[in-house]
């Protein structure tokens, strides 16, 4: 009997021992964000009546994943990411499971590669250069309002790709390729991105550029190829923080007697922590459509202020407001995703985000 016991207790702890170096060495992490609150917003319907209603990402679009990391040695690591988007209001999946991310690759001392589905790196830098974080109420800045020829914007994430990242210094550079996994050539349905940024002393530069491909059609021997880049700048001093960029769209299209679209948006703001738990933003947002054929162009621009008050690290609870106006009788709408019913329209919203 006591050598049984002995024997079991050897056993324990060497599966106590094991499991504890297998704990040091990976790490899995459960996180999200929940995200949800009431907007009120005008000429919400095709009548010109108001609406009030329940969102889901006031300031950010609610989320979780699992993310994780193995230790290989010798400063080699495996890094995996999945992602999924919810929707608060009525508690559905936002889209496919992991629609955000799910990918998985190495990282070391060259930087990070990943396969899969992922952000790009286009998305990466220029997310930090928008004042309202690419807020889904309000922010233009990863398109225009979703109203007729104003969304002129880029692609946040591919499919099939391949992904690096990278730093040295006070440099940060990345490269993103999607494979378009067509059998009429691999230029049809690719997808490219890049980047480059730099920051320090308060400074932030960054640029970038993407090109997405259509597939060739047979009659004219050409693709639809769209072209975007970035510029951008960010300078903090104190309590304030300012920022500015510009962002050029061109799609080349491949049908025959079909018109190119060019567009150029602009945005800009300003962000003023006067104390460590509060932050007061405020942003201006335009669209320069161009060679619309009626030469009656929307250019519509968007005006924002949003307070935000941290309960915690981990809780926010916010207030913002908005308003969109186009030119020439044509309709615009405050939000990138729904399409707006009038030439203006005013919102506001109020809610309360948590991090886990």
């Amino acid at each position: 009997m006591k050598k049984s016991t002995l024997a079991l207790a050897v056993a324990a702890a060497a599966v106590s021992a094991l499991g504890g170096a297998a704990h040091a060495q990976s790490n899995v992490q459960v996180y999200g964000l929940i995200d949800a609150g009431v907007e009120n917003a005008s000429n919400a319907t095709p009548a010109g009546g108001s609406k009030t209603s329940v969102i889901s990402g006031g300031m950010n679009t609610s989320r979780w994943g699992l993310r994780g990391t193995e230790d290989l040695g010798g400063g080699l690591k495996a890094v995996f990411n999945l992602e999924g988007g919810i929707l608060l209001d009525s508690g559905a999946q936002d889209g496919p499971l992991f629609k955000r991310q799910a990918n998985v690759g190495l990282e070391g001392s060259f930087g990070r590669v990943v396969i899969g589905r992922s952000f790009t790196t286009v998305y990466d830098t220029v997310i930090s250069y928008d004042p309202m974080g690419f807020a889904p109420y309000y922010s233009w800045a990863t398109s225009g309002p979703a109203t007729g020829p104003s969304k002129y914007g880029f692609t946040t994430a591919f499919d099939n790709l391949i992904k690096y990242t990278g730093s040295t210094g006070d440099f940060k550079y990345g490269a993103t390729y999607g494979m378009g996994e067509q059998t009429t050539g691999q230029s049809d349905s690719r997808k490219m991105a890049g980047n480059v940024a730099y920051a320090a002393n308060g400074l932030g530069l960054m640029a970038t550029w993407e090109r997405i491909n259509g597939n060739t059609v047979a009659v004219t021997g050409r693709r639809d190829e769209n072209t975007v880049y970035h510029l951008g700048a960010s300078y903090e001093t104190g309590p304030f923080k300012f920022y500015g960029v510009m962002r050029d769209y061109k799609l080349v299209a491949g049908k025959a007697a079909t018109a190119d679209v060019k567009a150029t948006t602009w945005w800009a703001g300003v962000a003023y922590k006067a104390i460590p738990n509060t932050t007061i933003t405020g942003a201006v947002y335009r669209v320069n459509v161009k060679n619309v054929a009626s030469g009656k162009d929307a250019d519509p621009v968007m005006y924002v202020a949003r307070y935000r008050y941290a309960l915690s690290k981990r809780t926010d609870v916010y207030v913002a407001a908005a308003y969109a106006k186009a030119k020439h009788g044509q309709l615009t709408g405050l939000s990138r995703d729904d399409a707006g019913f009038d030439t203006n329209q005013r919102g506001v919203v109020t809610g309360i985000q948590h991090r886990f």
